[in-house]
């Protein structure tokens, strides 16, 4: 369908085209067709409504739905393509030249059009493994030798603890490699780590307004004088986690972080926010984003404090398997499973997208979770459950992991030597381990600056501001550099451009 109009003189014209490839919207206004079908499309390009790579419609199909001659269509585009707007090539068509980048436009007397940063070339912001070495070729095997075993109770809603495949396979490689304490009837299955954690804090808000009502059956009054539940979170950590936790209703006071990873120790001695909460997370082996590992004492502390409170300790175990520089050390919840609810998943091993988590919980919490989950059991898909009971059964999880441990070790190794090389006033802080590093800068320099001129050269980072807890100071200026997400090829040129940035 054409919808066009034209003034007497034939100088202007809107034509709205419907055709096949681009739906195009063009107005064309100046003396000559020609000029303003060019000036048109031109206009388009620039505005980012016609994106580089976008086919356009042959010029036989244009014409027609503009109502104009063939061969006008066809100069237009001759010369656009001669001006390196568009590109023509046999039996791909023309299309719009991936170097023409699309500007914003200022209106008239209106202020400047702020710079548009260009997409990013290197993705460099923590937590994001090696996507392009998932190993598709073992994980399809492991899937058609699942979907071959699979019983036919397989296909239907299942356990809302999970298949028992899976948490059969997990409670014993969680014990070889983590030192957890792990029954299959102790592991709940989950959609990711946020699912796991949403649980948890659905089932700590039941808990206080359980104890209220009890205080109050005692105590006409007493209930009040609970408050809130809460729980204590490290001073710097992800913000959606600590929105989990608020949403569901729970204060998130927060404690205090040195070199040796977060001072339990405030959790009975710290300010009157930590004291009386009912849990607190932790990534006790390799602090994010930080970079500490929890020293002995204060890991022997926690559990000290969880004993004597009666409260829990949220293990996130993240990236435990990689640690490079010694043996990695094991789970927090092997001190005390009673008191310590384990939370691993497969996003960083393997990656994200599979949605594949696990809680090892204390006995006593597993009905409780159960009772949160609900009647409708949210597990990831049972044939995903299987293929990675089954990649682990076969040693193929085990030799993912060694290979990108080896992998993710060179990396850290090369960022260390680069910044030695070419930005020596910048020091690489906390243990040699996981997907990241935090990078100090040197008095002086302005972390968010920094991050803008990341930008500038196709570099996505991130500063360490952005983790922490909002009642927290500001502390150092650093960034923190994932090193995980480019592949192979592409990891040489984001670290020099990263060399580029730093002072």
């Amino acid at each position: 369908m054409t919808d066009a109009w034209a003034n007497a003189a034939g100088g202007e014209r809107r034509v709205t085209a419907v055709t096949v490839g681009a739906d195009l919207h063009l107005e064309l206004r100046g003396p000559g067709l020609r000029t303003g079908l060019m000036d048109a499309l031109r206009e388009a390009v620039r505005t980012g409504r016609l994106t580089p790579g976008t086919r356009l419609p042959s010029s036989r199909t244009l014409a027609a739905d503009l109502g104009l001659a063939r061969n006008t269509v066809a100069d237009a585009y001759a010369e656009l393509v001669a001006e390196g707007w568009l590109t023509a090539r046999q039996g791909s068509g023309t299309r719009v030249a991936r170097r023409a980048e699309p500007r914003t436009k200022t209106a008239p007397g209106g202020p400047p059009a702020r710079p548009v940063h260009r997409r990013p070339t290197h993705n460099l912001r923590a937590g994001t493994p090696d996507l392009g070495s998932f190993p598709r070729a073992e994980w399809l095997a492991a899937s058609r030798r699942a979907l071959t075993a699979a019983p036919n109770d397989a296909f239907d809603y299942g356990d809302q603890l999970g298949r028992v495949e899976l948490r059969t396979v997990l409670a014993d490689y969680l014990a070889r490699t983590r030192g957890v304490y792990a029954a299959p009837e102790r592991v709940v299955l989950c959609s990711g780590f946020v699912h796991g954690l949403s649980l948890m804090a659905q089932v700590l808000v039941a808990r206080r307004g359980r104890a209220a009502g009890k205080a109050a059956g005692r105590a006409a009054g007493r209930a009040a004088g609970k408050g809130r539940a809460a729980v204590a979170v490290e001073s710097y950590g992800l913000d959606f986690h600590r929105d989990i936790l608020t949403a569901a209703g729970l204060r998130t006071p927060a404690l205090a972080l040195d070199e040796l990873g977060t001072r339990t120790e405030e959790l009975s001695s710290g300010p009157g926010g930590l004291r009386g909460v009912d849990a607190v997370l932790m990534t006790p082996a390799h602090q994010f984003p930080t970079g500490a590992a929890l020293h002995p004492d204060r890991r022997a502390a926690v559990v000290d404090w969880a004993r004597g409170a009666g409260g829990l300790i949220l293990e996130d175990d993240y990236d435990g398997e990689f640690r490079y520089d010694r043996q990695p050390v094991g789970a927090l919840q092997g001190l005390d499973p009673e008191r310590v609810v384990y939370l691993g998943t497969a996003s960083k091993s393997l990656a994200p997208g599979l949605r594949l988590a696990w809680m090892v919980l204390p006995r006593a919490l597993v009905g409780e979770v159960i009772e949160a989950k609900g009647e409708v059991a949210a597990v990831p898909s049972a044939m995903d459950q299987l293929t990675l009971a089954e990649f682990i059964s076969c040693g193929a999880y085990d030799r993912h992991v060694r290979s990108m441990r080896l992998r993710y070790r060179r990396r850290r190794d090369q960022l260390v030597e680069a910044l030695a090389e070419h930005a020596p006033e910048c020091r690489v802080t906390g243990i040699s381990a996981g997907l990241h590093a935090v990078v100090e800068l040197p008095p002086g320099t302005d972390e968010r600056s920094m991050i803008e001129a990341a930008a500038w050269q196709g570099l996505a980072i991130q500063g360490l501001s952005g983790f922490r807890h909002p009642s927290v100071a500001p502390g150092r200026d650093a960034l923190v550099i994932g090193y995980g997400a480019p592949t192979d090829s592409a990891w040489a040129g984001a670290l020099d451009a990263l060399c580029r940035v730093l002072p």
